[in-house]
C-alpha cells in the first residue's frame, strides 16, 4: 500500500501521481479525511484512557482517606468515562479498518519515468530482438496446437476431458520439454538466486501482501473450507517469506527463485484467444524475485530484465521489450517491462514475462523492513519477474524450431535437460480415441 504519510504531507503530489493511473483526486481526499479522523479519535481515546487511570488512582486515595462518598462519585465518573471509551474504541476500529481497506484498494504510485497512457495500446515497444518476419518458412507458420497434436505431445482433448477447458496435458517429448525448460531457467539463475520451493497454497493475508487480494479475488482459486488460495505465481509466497521481519542491510539485495505450478481462473478471458497454450488455468513457471534497499532497486530491476531476456535469447526466440504505461500497470507495480515472445505459427507476440518494481508498496503491506546502516529501520523494495513461464515459451519454441519434416529441433542449450534429445519427434505411444 502507499505510505499514508505521503498523503498527509504531499496530497497534491499523490493526486497527480495517481491521476496518471486514472485514479480520481477524490480517493486521496477520502484517504486524508479518514486518516485525519482516525488520528483525532485516537488522540481523544488516549486522553480518555489517561482519565480512567487518574480516576482509578483518585478512587484509591479517597478510599484510603475514608471518604466513601467521594470514592463512589469518582468510581461513577470512571465507569462513565469507561463506557465512552468503549464506544470510541469501536468507532476508531471502524474508521481504521475503512482506511486500511481503502489503502489496500488504492494502486501504487507509478514511477516518474513510467510512460503515460491509458491502455495497452499506449505501451511503447523499446526494442525488438532476433525478429525477421521474412525468415520464417511455411513449416514454421503452423500453430503449436496443430504441431502438438500431430506429434502427440500436446493432448488438449484429454486434458479438457479430465479437468475442463483451458487445462492442457503434455505428453512424451512435450512433457519433457516443459520440465527441461524449468530446470534450464533455474540453472541460468542459480549463480545469484537462492532456490526455494514454497507452498502452493497460501493464506489470505499472504495473497493480500502482494496486492492479489482484494482486487483479483475473481481471478484466483479459493478453497473456502480451509481459507487457502492456490498461488497464481510464486511471487506470492516468495514476497511473504520475510513478512513481519527486519532484514540486515548487508543481506540486500536478497535474490530468490522458485519453480512452482501457477493457477489462474482467467475469469476475464472471454473474447480472448484461448487456443492451445495461449491461456490456461494451470502452468509451471520459474519466478525470480528480490528484496532490495531503495537505492539498489533500479539496478536490480535492470538485472532481472536482463536475466529474463537472456533466457529467451539463449533459446533462439525472437522477442521484444515493452514499457508498460501508467494506465496498464498492475495494481501493485511502480514500473514494469514486459517481454513478448514471437510465435510464428500463431503470428502473435505473446507476453512471456513481466519484470516489475513495486517500490515499497508490497513490503508495506507485508511489513518487511531492513536496518539502515545509518540507524533506524525502513521498508524494503520488492522486485520480480518471470524467469520462464512454460506455456507461451513452449508454444513459441515449438513453432519457431519446427523443421520441414514436422519434427521440432531442440536448441543446443536445452539438450542436456531433455535427456540429450536433439529433436521432438512423434510420440508413438500416443493414441487418439
Amino acid at each position: 500500500m502507499i505510505d499514508i504519510r505521503l498523503v498527509r504531507s504531499e496530497p497534491d503530489a499523490v493526486k497527480v501521481a495517481l491521476g496518471r493511473r486514472g485514479v480520481g483526486a477524490a480517493v486521496v481526499d477520502e484517504l486524508a479525511a479518514l486518516d485525519r479522523r482516525a488520528r483525532e479519535l485516537s488522540g481523544r481515546r488516549d486522553d480518555l484512557r489517561g482519565e480512567v487511570k487518574r480516576l482509578s488512582q483518585q478512587v484509591g486515595v479517597a478510599n484510603k482517606a475514608g471518604d466513601r462518598a467521594q470514592a463512589a462519585a469518582l468510581a461513577d465518573r470512571s465507569r462513565a468515562v469507561g463506557e465512552e471509551l468503549k464506544s470510541l474504541d469501536v468507532e476508531v476500529d471502524g474508521i481504521s479498518l475503512g482506511l486500511r481497506d481503502l489503502l489496500l484498494a488504492t494502486p501504487n504510485l507509478p514511477a516518474p519515468d513510467a510512460p503515460d497512457g491509458t491502455t495497452d495500446a499506449d505501451n511503447p515497444v523499446l526494442r525488438v530482438e532476433g525478429f525477421d518476419p521474412e525468415a520464417y518458412g511455411p513449416h514454421q507458420r503452423v500453430p503449436h496446437w496443430e504441431i502438438g497434436t500431430e506429434l502427440g505431445v500436446l493432448d488438449l482433448e484429454r486434458g479438457a476431458r479430465m479437468s475442463g477447458s483451458m487445462f492442457a496435458m503434455l505428453r512424451g517429448g512435450g512433457a519433457t520439454l516443459a520440465r527441461g525448460l524449468c530446470q534450464f531457467a533455474l540453472d541460468r539463475n542459480a549463480d545469484a538466486f537462492e532456490e526455494v520451493r514454497p507452498p502452493t497454497f497460501v493464506r489470505t493475508d499472504t495473497m493480500t501482501s502482494t496486492g492479489h487480494l482484494p482486487k483479483f479475488a475473481d481471478e484466483a482459486y479459493h478453497m473456502e473450507r480451509d481459507d487457502l488460495w492456490a498461488i497464481p505465481t510464486a511471487e506470492v509466497p516468495l514476497t511473504s517469506m520475510a513478512r513481519d521481519e527486519i532484514l540486515d542491510a548487508a543481506d540486500l539485495p536478497m535474490r530468490l527463485m522458485a519453480c512452482t505450478p501457477c493457477f489462474r481462473r482467467e475469469a476475464g478471458a472471454a473474447g480472448r484467444d484461448t487456443r492451445g497454450l495461449l491461456r490456461v488455468h494451470e502452468f509451471d513457471k520459474v519466478e525470480i524475485l528480490a528484496y532490495a534497499a531503495p537505492g539498489q532497486a533500479q539496478d536490480v530491476h535492470a538485472e532481472l530484465l536482463a536475466r529474463a531476456e537472456g533466457t529467451l535469447a539463449a533459446l533462439g526466440l525472437a522477442y521484444r521489450v515493452v514499457d508498460i504505461c501508467t494506465g496498464d500497470l498492475g495494481n501493485s507495480s511502480a514500473r514494469t517491462f514486459d517481454l513478448e515472445v514471437y510465435a510464428p505459427g500463431c503470428d502473435l507476440w505473446l507476453e512471456a514475462s513481466s519484470v516489475s518494481w513495486f517500490s515499497d508498496y508490497q513490503a508495506r503491506r507485508a511489513n518487511i523492513r531492513y536496518r539502515r546502516p545509518e540507524g533506524g529501520n525502513a521498508v524494503v523494495h520488492t522486485l520480480n519477474g518471470s524467469g520462464l513461464a512454460v506455456p507461451r515459451v513452449w508454444a513459441a519454441l515449438v513453432e519457431t524450431h519446427r523443421r520441414p519434416d514436422g519434427t521440432v529441433a531442440v536448441p543446443d542449450v536445452l539438450r542436456p535437460y531433455v535427456r540429450g534429445a536433439d529433436r521432438i519427434s512423434a510420440n508413438r505411444r500416443y493414441r487418439r480415441s
